[in-house]
Order: C-alpha cells, then sequence, then structure tokens
C-alpha cells in the first residue's frame, strides 16, 4: 500500500502554534505493513550481525560506531530488490530492531571486559543475563516516558540521530529529488571521512599545536585547541542548530579554556601527585589533555549528574503521572484503554511495564544472590543493595539518557557509568563487601546501568523516528526487545571469544601486540581497583561540577547541554559550532523570505542527514577492513594516502574541513520554492 504522502510535513521539525498538530507521513488510520516476518528476520540479522562488528571494533580501539543509519540503508536497499518492495515502516523495524546492536554493545564493552582485565569470575551466562536484564530495564523504564519526549516536546529537541534515519527512510521511500540530495552528500561525507579514517589523507583531530606560535601557548598555558574534521559531525551540529551546539560548545570552553589552565596553573609547583591520580604523575608534567582526563572530566560527571536530577525535579510530574497511569490501569481505574488511542500513540499496556520491571527486579536479585554474593556474608542483604543501586539509577538517568540523545546524539553513559561504579563500591565497602568479590559485584551492576542508559537513549531515537513516520510505538518497543535478545546473547559470545583469542591483558598467552586496547573497560577496572582498595573518592570535583550545572540553571542555561560540553572532550564539540553557524548562515541568507529560508534550511538538513549517513556507513566499511586487517594480519588501504599525522596533516585537515563547511553552505543554498 503506497503512503498517502512523500516527504515529512513541513511542521515536522519545528514547535508546533497553538492549535496545531502533526500528522505523520503514514496517518494513524492507514494500514501499511509493518510487524513482519520480513522486519523482524532482517532486522535479527542486523542485530547478530552489527552486535559482532560493533563488539570488535569497540574493544580494539575504543569506537561504537552508530548502527542504525547503516543498518536503514541496508534495511532500504534490501527492500527495494526483493519482489514486493518494502514498506517504509518495515523499514523502520528493521532499523529499530538492528539498532539494538549498538545499544547493547555500548553498555557492555565498557564495563564487562573489566572482569577479564581484573582476572574476575567471568562466563557467557554472566555476561548475557548482565546485558539482557540492562537492555530491558532502559526499554520498560523509557516506555513511559514517550509521549513527554516525542509528542509532547514536538519541535523542542533537535534529535539529531534521528533526524539523519528519519530522512534517510524518507528519501528512499520517495525517490526523485530529496534521494538524490542525500545520496550525493552521503557520497561526499562518506568519501571524506573514509579518506580520513582509513587511507589516513589528513589528520582526524586538528589542534593549536600544529601552529607554530600556538604551539608555546599549548605547552606553558595548557591551552589547546582541538577540532573533530569529520563529515560526520559538521551534519550532526546542523541538525542541532546554533542554540544548543553554542551552550554545549560554552560548556567545553569552561573545561578547556579555563579549568585546564587555572589547574595546570595551581599545580606547576606542587612536588606530590593529587587524587584521583593513583599513578604518581605530576600535574607539572601533564598534558592539556591529560589535566582534563584526569580532573576536569570528573567535575563534568558532578555536572551530569546534577543536572539529571534537577531534569527531574523539573519534571517529576510527567514521571509520576507516567506511572501513576500504570498502577490505575491495574486497579482497573483507567477509563482510557489502548483501544481508544491512535494506531501511532499506542504504547505497550502500563500495567504490563510495571509487571515487566517487576519480573526484571526480581530476576535480577536472583541474579546478585545466587550468581554474584552468593558465598558472602549477608548475601541477601548485599544482593537487596545491588538491586536498589541498580533499579534508582537507571530510574533516575533514564531521563538524563534521553534529554541528552534529544539534544546532541550522544548519551554520556561513560560518565553516568563511572558515577554508577562510585556510588555502588561506597555501598558495597560500608556494607562490607571489598576486594575481588566488591569488584565483580560492582562491574556487574555498572554493565546493566550502563546497558539499561544505552538502550533507553537508544529507544527514544527509535520512537522519535516512529513518530515521525508513522509507526505504531508498542510494535517499535516490542521489537526492541527481541532485538536487544539476540545483541545481548551475541555480545557475550564476542567478548568471551576475544578474549580466549586475543585476551585483554598481555600474558605468556597472549602476546601484548595482539591484546584488545578495551580503552574504557581499562579505566573502570582501575577505577573499581582503586575505590575497593578505600583510596580517596574525588567528591571535590563532583562537587564542583553539580555547582557549576546549578549555577547555569539558575541564570536559564539548559544545564544538561553545558554539562555534556563540560564532559565530551573539545575537539567533538568545537564541530557542533561550526554546524549549527552554517545552519544559521543559510538561513539568515534568505533575507526574510520564510518560504525560502525554510527551503533552504530543510535541503541543509537532507545534506547534513547525507554526512551523518555517509560518514556512518564508512565507519562500517572502515570497520570491516580493520577486522580483515587484523586477521589476516595485512594493512589493505590502511595509509594509502599519508600517515594522518603531523602538523602538515593537521592544517591540511582545516583546510579542508573549511572546504567542506563551505560545499555545505553553498549547496543548502541552491534550494527554491516550489
Amino acid at each position: 500500500m503506497e503512503t498517502s504522502a512523500r516527504s515529512l510535513p513541513e511542521n515536522a521539525y519545528r514547535p508546533l502554534k497553538p492549535g496545531e498538530s502533526y500528522t505523520p507521513l503514514v496517518p494513524a488510520q492507514q494500514r501499511v505493513p509493518e510487524f513482519t516476518a520480513r522486519s523482524l528476520g532482517l532486522g535479527l540479522v542486523m542485530a547478530a550481525l552489527f552486535s559482532a562488528a560493533a563488539a570488535f571494533l569497540g574493544l580494539k580501539a575504543g569506537q561504537v560506531f552508530e548502527a542504525a543509519i547503516p543498518i536503514a540503508i541496508i534495511g532500504v536497499g534490501i527492500g527495494v530488490v526483493l519482489p514486493r518492495r518494502s514498506t517504509i515502516l518495515e523499514n523502520v523495524i528493521i532499523q529499530s530492531v538492528g539498532a539494538a546492536s549498538g545499544l547493547v554493545v555500548a553498555g557492555s564493552i565498557f564495563t564487562l571486559p573489566a572482569l577479564f582485565i581484573l582476572g574476575l569470575d567471568a562466563n557467557l551466562f554472566k555476561l548475557f543475563v548482565v546485558a539482557l536484564l540492562g537492555g530491558a530495564l532502559g526499554i520498560l523504564f523509557l516506555v513511559p516516558l514517550r509521549r513527554y519526549f516525542v509528542r509532547d516536546m514536538h519541535g523542542e529537541f533537535p534529535f539529531p540521530e534521528a533526524t539523519a534515519t528519519t530522512e534517510v527512510l524518507v528519501a528512499g521511500e520517495a525517490g526523485g529529488k530529496q534521494a538524490k540530495v542525500l545520496a550525493l552528500a552521503a557520497a561526499v561525507g562518506g568519501i571524506f571521512d573514509f579518506v580520513i579514517i582509513h587511507l589516513e589523507g589528513f589528520a582526524e583531530v586538528f589542534t593549536s599545536r600544529s601552529i607554530p606560535f600556538l604551539a608555546g601557548l599549548a605547552e606553558r598555558a595548557k591551552l589547546v585547541v582541538r577540532l573533530d574534521v569529520l563529515a560526520s559531525i559538521l551534519g550532526l551540529g546542523y541538525i542541532i542548530g546554533l542554540k544548543y551546539s553554542a551552550i554545549i560548545c560554552a560548556g567545553s570552553f569552561i573545561s578547556w579554556f579555563l579549568l585546564v589552565p587555572a589547574i595546570a596553573h595551581f599545580g606547576a609547583g606542587l612536588t606530590s601527585a593529587v587524587p584521583p591520580v593513583a599513578d604518581g604523575t605530576l600535574i607539572a608534567s601533564m598534558t592539556a589533555e591529560a589535566i582534563f582526563r584526569n580532573y576536569v572530566r570528573h567535575i563534568g560527571i558532578g555536572a551530569i549528574a546534577a543536572a539529571g536530577i534537577l531534569g527531574i525535579l523539573r519534571s517529576w510530574r510527567v514521571i509520576v503521572k507516567a506511572f501513576g497511569m500504570g498502577f490505575a490501569q491495574i486497579l482497573g481505574r483507567s477509563g482510557a484503554g489502548t483501544a481508544r488511542e491512535e494506531r501511532t500513540d499506542q504504547d505497550l499496556p502500563m500495567g504490563g511495564v510495571l509487571a515487566g520491571i517487576l519480573v526484571v527486579a526480581v530476576a535480577l536479585w536472583l541474579f546478585f544472590r545466587f550468581g554474584v554474593v552468593a558465598e558472602q556474608p549477608r548475601a541477601a542483604t548485599l544482593s537487596l543493595i545491588a538491586l536498589t543501586v541498580v533499579l534508582v539509577i537507571s530510574f533516575l538517568f533514564t531521563t538524563v539518557a534521553a534529554r541528552a540523545i534529544a539534544t546532541v546524539g550522544t548519551n554520556p553513559v561513560s560518565g553516568m557509568t563511572l558515577m554508577t561504579l562510585i556510588l555502588t563500591s561506597v555501598f558495597l565497602v560500608q556494607a562490607g563487601l571489598s576486594g575481588r568479590s566488591g569488584m565483580l559485584a560492582a562491574l556487574l551492576i555498572g554493565g546493566v546501568v550502563c546497558t539499561a542508559l544505552s538502550m533507553a537513549g537508544g529507544l527514544i531515537t527509535d520512537l522519535k523516528i516512529g513518530y515521525w513516520i508513522g509507526s505504531t510505538p508498542r510494535v517499535q518497543q516490542i521489537s526492541k526487545f527481541l532485538g536487544t535478545i539476540v545483541a545481548a546473547a551475541a555480545v557475550g559470545a564476542v567478548i568471551l571469544m576475544l578474549d580466549r583469542a586475543y585476551g585483554f591483558v598481555p600474558s605468556p598467552e597472549h602476546p601484548a601486540e595482539k591484546v584488545f586496547a578495551a580503552p574504557q573497560a581499562n579505566a573502570m577496572a582501575a577505577v573499581i581497583q582503586t575505590l575497593m582498595s578505600n583510596q580517596p573518592v574525588p567528591w571535590l570535583l563532583y562537587g564542583v561540577g553539580a555547582l557549576v550545572a546549578l549555577t547555569m540553571q539558575m541564570i536559564g542555561v539548559p544545564s544538561l547541554a553545558f554539562a555534556l560540553g563540560m564532559y565530551i572532550p573539545l575537539e567533538l564539540n568545537l564541530p557542533l559550532v561550526v554546524g549549527g553557524i552554517v545552519r544559521h548562515l543559510v538561513e539568515r541568507s534568505a533575507k526574510g523570505d520564510e518560504a525560502l529560508a525554510s527551503a533552504r534550511s530543510t535541503r541543509g538538513t537532507l545534506i547534513a542527514s547525507g554526512f551523518i549517513a555517509g560518514g556512518a556507513l564508512m565507519g562500517v566499511v572502515a570497520a570491516a577492513l580493520k577486522i580483515l586487517n587484523f586477521y589476516t594480519g595485512t594493512r589493505v588501504g590502511v595509509g594509502l594516502l599519508g600517515n594522518g599525522e603531523g602538523a602538515g596533516a593537521e592544517i591540511l585537515a582545516l583546510v579542508c574541513y573549511a572546504g567542506l563547511a563551505l560545499y555545505m553552505f553553498w549547496d543548502a543554498r541552491r534550494a527554491t520554492v516550489g
């Protein structure tokens, strides 16, 4: 069945005017094949394949590529060549099921490899249960909040990842001019990023150290400007827009141009290491990047935690109302049933959601009680503490994860997981559990929370895509559960296989040059070892971050966006402002003509989405080549155009990046009205 429209409505990305409503691409009254054997089967295959690929690359290089866009492109491509062309709603489900791979991978590889790094007891069952229950918990906690983030706040958040994926799906359905603009931009962005990532034609990150008269400033005052030149991040900045990108970048400026130099200045004369650094390294010998990583990022973590709590306090009525509906349905007091709701507004029954949370909670308690602390004194109390930490932190930070994804397209799960590990370790040590058993319990708790928050952020993206296009939320939510099961099994098996084949720590069986880096898991392992040895916790740094977030809220600045800027490295935030400025200039170029400004902005969104899609797809290709090179011991295509290092490579990167931004501006201005 054909859809009634071939492009998104004009009010898809802007706030609605009083009395205005949004009608999706596939209206609620229209019935289109959605949850079919085709969409489920292809989605599950994508979940398994991309889980393995993402886990490999994440553990090898510390980078988890976004799977949603490549899966959407593959789904559209496969659907075209089949005897019956896939509907756009089937493609949404393929993407939704398959994208569970990246979400489970991100939640798992940040924490679970630390079990092997620390030599703790780990097996496939534990890895699978942590990933599965964490993913399920993230879905269940997010479902009641769908209407608020997706429908009630329509147009208030940019949803950059959801926008790009939606544009891919819609362009694949519509064809014609839209598809050509998107395809050309994807080719430009994909080639640009592939030249950087794999061929190493020029540097990925430009730093002010490459300019001679600024190099001394970086050394003496620890003032460094860093800019990631990937086309995909430029596209994200365009979609986010100037307002939010400027707020995010302001947070980075505070971190890099105020806090880093200040810490360097006051620490220059110290003759002993300052906690939380535990290896004896002096501040005077640290680079700006090391000061940010060891000190300032902790301030960012505190800011994110405080901003999240402030957000919870501001939206507590929404949360109470959402979960109150579930209790009302269980007690039979709700007059509104899903039968009266439009197809595009049907969630899983709230009673079922609450029952699911209860089932997951019982399963978690049993897992901790009999699978983690069974041999410990007061095992029942310890398992209850573990369950409480998981439920409370996952519940509270679900809204933080959703807001972060909706605002900037990046979910700070590593920061929130680090806070979880710290709090968990403090509670467990106070309860009498430390040492190896304490480390095992804390890491498994962190793994559940990390996966839950990763899944919550990803699901809100899927639901926003479905809202724009016209999917049934209940079907998307069920699909996500199925994708999570497959992804959890695949990720656990891959982590176990890679540990046996290559290892995460050097040993006689695993040469150092073959060992997987697993950078995030190594960082988590170091934190756990410190805490379980009663080393000091940087509460002061967390408190400073909390006060910064509170101050931003008091003066009317969105505190979470600012806190994300403080935590996420400068090189990933600065290009967001560049993209936002390009969008601002594109819209201003219409000189007051609203229709022309809208047309140019829309074409720019297509181009930005193409940059993101092309970059994501080439990221998958580069990952596949890395896997091939790793197993064959070759370097196919790596460094074909250079080595991507040195001042010359960084300056060339800046020049090429300026050209890319100018191309984006020029192409967006080619839009016409009518």
